[in-house]
């Protein structure tokens, strides 16, 4: 580990945290779509999908876009912030490829899904299986909420180390 200053940690620490708090937010953001809104919009398909309609329901894409961005922007300000203190930056990039695989999968599977839906939603006639696949999104946005979770839980022992960490200086 390179030479530490106090100064240099605390800029650290600052980043990491604001890192953390986007993620809980995000986190709690999760949560409240995924216990309130998706059994809703999941409950009678293709009736309930109006509710994916902007205008009509909840348009979520531009808010999960925004918070996604600018959670990812402090996610990556907190790497470079402490590039200089390997066994934190080392953790922060394990958890934010992770991170970033999920927000692949995100966009490969559960966007192109929700845009289905709206069309479906649209056009009734195009639905097929419609059960089958909003039980399968349904599912597996479980999971990927609990690995969003679980990204964040993970901050905190690296947070706490990082605070150790200025401490000894």
């Amino acid at each position: 580990m390179e030479k530490l200053t106090t100064l240099y940690v605390k800029r650290a620490e600052l980043w990491f945290f604001l890192t953390i708090l986007a993620y809980f937010l995000m986190n709690g953001a999760q949560i409240f779509e995924t216990l309130v809104f998706v059994p809703k919009w999941t409950a009678s398909p293709p009736d309930s999908f109006q509710l994916l309609l902007v205008g009509q329901g909840t348009g979520l894409k531009e808010f999960w876009i925004a918070f996604h961005s600018l959670h990812e922007i402090t996610f990556l300000l907190a790497i470079a912030f402490c590039w200089k203190i390997k066994p934190v930056r080392n953790w922060l990039l394990i958890l934010f490829v992770i991170h970033m695989a999920v927000r692949v999968w995100t966009l490969a599977f559960f966007a192109p899904n929700i845009i289905y839906f709206q069309e479906v939603a649209d056009n009734p006639s195009l639905a097929t299986e419609l059960n089958d696949q909003t039980s399968l999104w349904k599912a597996l946005n479980y999971v990927r909420v609990l690995i969003f979770m679980a990204i964040s839980i993970g901050l905190i022992p690296l947070f706490l180390k990082l605070r150790n960490i200025r401490n000894l200086l």
